[in-house]
């Protein structure tokens, strides 16, 4: 098999990922074996995973005309290291009980705490040691992507686009939280307002992350034309809004032996996803008072899920949504036809991971 197989490209990349963990995890139980612990956490979270940040970043230096190596695959890697730092953070602010089918790391770090029989919170020490893990990972992401092996002006150039990436998903994180804990509208503020928030959100903690960016820094790794940068812009945004509203209707609707995670996660959590500023601008008044008292609701049970689940059908958000994918999907085709991508392969295969990242079931 050639790297042209995705399966081939995400086991050189899960490869290259275990070698570097297994090498900087050395490093770190050496001081001493209460260390064990959380390499044995970090093992489990980066088995698995869709690894498309990395196929985006492979594909975007093979479009630029440059060829297969284990540099790039060495730097492709840091981005799943990247995007697992910022999963276990995002569990934390979520207090999210699965992923990727297993408990997360606070979690995992609550029952060690609990199994141990120390004194003071398993909850506390839960946070705090996943906390601490999450910014392990981020630092080594950033040693692995420096030390991948591809010339020292390109990887410089490279890393300014990996800080603009990390910059911008804190970023968005933080939009998150704010659109959680803000809750309804402000007084003053229109349901187009609430949802122009929820897009912004979308494109900040995820679109640009998922896809431009990671597009982005390959071809910025492999030295291309600015044009092709530039166009990467035009092809990633909107599919990585798509990829978005796929999840958000996954976090939902989604079968959690697929998904890794319990259904209505989002809902539980009270996530101001398009899709439920979405309903909510077309609610009636007894719908949007259904969604007020049950959206954020962390005991929310499996009638109160089917009752959300419910509304957002019934307003016709759903389908809004999904007609949004197709619109957003639709871009995404367009513009990947007017990138100057040298690499025919390549541009095949990024049609390909546009299906992939649209019309996914986990």
């Amino acid at each position: 098999m050639t790297a042209v197989d995705p399966a081939d490209l995400r086991e050189r990349v899960s490869a290259r990922l275990t070698a570097h963990l297994e090498q900087r995890s050395g490093l770190v139980t050496a001081l001493g074996p209460e260390l064990e612990a959380p390499v044995a956490v970090l093992r489990e979270l980066t088995t698995g995973g869709k690894l498309l940040r990395p196929a985006f970043c492979y594909w975007g230096y093979r479009a630029a005309g440059a060829p297969d190596g284990e540099e790039i695959v060495a730097a492709a890697a840091a981005l799943e290291l990247l995007h697992v730092s910022a999963l276990i953070h995002d569990d934390v602010m979520d207090g999210s009980d699965r992923r990727r089918g297993r408990p997360s790391a606070h979690r995992q770090f609550e029952q060690l705490h609990r199994t141990a029989d120390w004194s003071g919170a398993p909850e506390g020490f839960g946070y705090g040691a996943a906390i601490l893990l999450g910014d392990l990972v981020l630092a080594w992401s950033d040693e692995l992507l420096r030390g991948c092996g591809l010339p020292a002006d390109r990887v410089a150039a490279g890393t300014a686009v990996f800080e603009a990436m990390r910059t911008e998903v804190i970023a968005g994180q933080y939009l998150d939280l704010v659109a959680q804990s803000a809750g309804d509208a402000p007084a003053g503020e229109t349901e187009d307002a609430a949802l122009s928030r929820a897009l912004r959100v979308l494109r900040y903690k995820t679109a640009k992350y998922s896809v431009e960016r990671p597009l982005q820094l390959g071809a910025t790794l492999a030295g291309a034309e600015p044009a092709l940068v530039e166009a990467f812009s035009a092809f990633g945004i909107p599919l990585g809004e798509a990829f978005q509203l796929r999840d958000d209707l996954l976090g939902v609707f989604g079968d959690p032996e697929r998904t890794g995670k319990p259904a209505g996660d989002d809902l539980r959590e009270g996530k101001r996803t398009v899709l439920v500023a979405t309903a909510m601008t077309a609610a009636d008044d007894a719908d949007r008072a259904t969604l007020r008292t049950l959206l954020g609701d962390p005991t929310l049970d499996a009638d109160g899920v089917e009752q959300l689940r419910d509304v957002l059908v019934r307003t016709g958000a759903v389908d809004e949504v999904e007609k949004m994918i197709e619109r957003l999907t639709a871009q995404a085709v367009d513009a990947l036809a007017d990138a100057p991508i040298v690499d025919p392969t390549a541009r095949q295969v990024l049609a390909d991971l546009v299906v992939a990242a649209t019309q996914r079931h986990e």
